[in-house]
């Protein structure tokens, strides 16, 4: 079993390390094609993407409150700076994470909870 980084990184199948995870940039393909691993079982959902987007935000959000205060550019500087490099820290980050989550849902076996029939 190759180790979940290399999902995120290389989009390589959590079962055999085939790069088939991805079929466009940020979406899954819906099964390896080496191996037949069925990737729709997986709950990957909006985890990612929150913690992705909260913790890049929170870096450049101090990152433009140290520009500001160190060399007081004008707001079309700061909207040049900060929407483009939000937008590639966001999208660059939200492949790796959303591999490296599918891969650790297959290592961990993770799965919908479900209640205890009653007898």
């Amino acid at each position: 079993m190759p180790p979940p980084v290399d999902s995120g990184l290389r989009g390589s199948c959590p079962r055999c390390g085939a790069r088939t995870l991805f079929r466009n940039f940020a979406g899954f393909a819906d099964k390896c094609g080496a191996c037949g691993l069925d990737y729709s079982k997986f709950n990957v959902g909006d985890g990612p993407v929150v913690f992705m987007t909260l913790g890049i935000g929170a870096l450049v959000v101090m990152l433009a409150l140290w520009v500001e205060f160190t060399f007081e550019p004008g707001v079309l500087i700061h909207v040049l700076l900060w929407v483009p490099l939000t937008l590639a820290l966001v999208m660059v980050s939200l492949r790796f994470a959303k591999g490296l989550l599918l891969a650790l849902e297959y290592r961990n076996r993770a799965r919908e909870a479900r209640l205890k029939e009653p007898e």
